[in-house]
């Protein structure tokens, strides 16, 4: 259909009753119809297209605001797809930036300057509690730890031929045979030094992912310890119990 380019809303009925329509009344008169009912018919009709026009002269801006609306939509989508485009971009683009300068980006907590020394046994005691095999307290003693922090010219995994007991040589791990040399067992070790250990061996297992259950009863164990009171005679050594 056509558009309608003018509202009808705004057009006024003609004056069928002048002259400007003389020959159109002259056109209608007959023996049944007077003039004045012709000029009454033609604004009859006028006014019968003119609702119509108004009618549809609705329509068609209700149709112009839908589809103007849906253009809207449409240009809003659009946008909103470009916008969320420009974001992934970003994102990426920080991405790749984070992970091209990782170290630059690596969060820093927030916390003080520790108080207590860092407690760093030799990689041959950790992987020995990472293992949960058997390993002397001496490790975590002053002396253990000033020797694995002071002895680190020759790489623990490296290997050498070592002689052992029956005499027979075999190549073993450099970090088990420089450890054999001055390692102190248990029942050889002071009973402060025992003391101090204790605590620090505690928290390697707990690094080591120990079950707590274990933790607890070596704990327990070792607690009862420091609390049996040595003997005048065996002073400064540890209980029989560890021996």
């Amino acid at each position: 259909m056509p558009r309608i380019r003018n509202d009808p809303n705004l057009n006024i009925c003609p004056d069928y009753a002048s002259e400007d329509f003389a020959n159109t009344r002259a056109q209608l008169v007959n023996d049944n119809t007077t003039e004045e009912q012709t000029v009454q018919l033609l604004r009859n009709i006028w006014q019968a297209n003119n609702t119509l026009d108004k009618r549809l002269w609705q329509q068609q801006v209700e149709d112009d605001r839908e589809e103007r609306a849906h253009l809207e939509r449409m240009e809003e989508d659009e946008q909103e797809r470009l916008n969320q485009e420009c974001t992934n971009e970003e994102e990426d683009a920080r991405k790749e930036e984070r992970k091209k300068n990782k170290y630059k980006y690596i969060p820093i907590q927030n916390s003080g300057i520790p108080d207590d020394p860092a407690i760093t046994p030799c990689s041959y005691a950790l992987r020995k509690l990472d293992k949960g095999e058997y390993l002397e307290l001496w490790y975590f003693t002053n002396d253990g730890l000033d020797e694995a922090a002071t002895k680190k010219t020759m790489d623990d995994d490296a290997v050498i031929l070592s002689t052992l007991a029956d005499g027979s040589t075999a190549w073993v791990s450099s970090a088990s045979t420089r450890s054999a040399r001055s390692v102190v067992k248990d029942e050889d070790i002071p009973f402060e030094e025992f003391c101090q250990a204790c605590p620090r061996f505690l928290a390697a297992l707990e690094e080591a992912d120990w079950p707590q259950d274990r933790i607890r009863m070596m704990a327990l164990f070792w607690r009862n310890l420091q609390y049996t009171k040595p003997s005048n005679a065996d002073a400064g050594t540890l209980p029989s119990s560890l021996q």
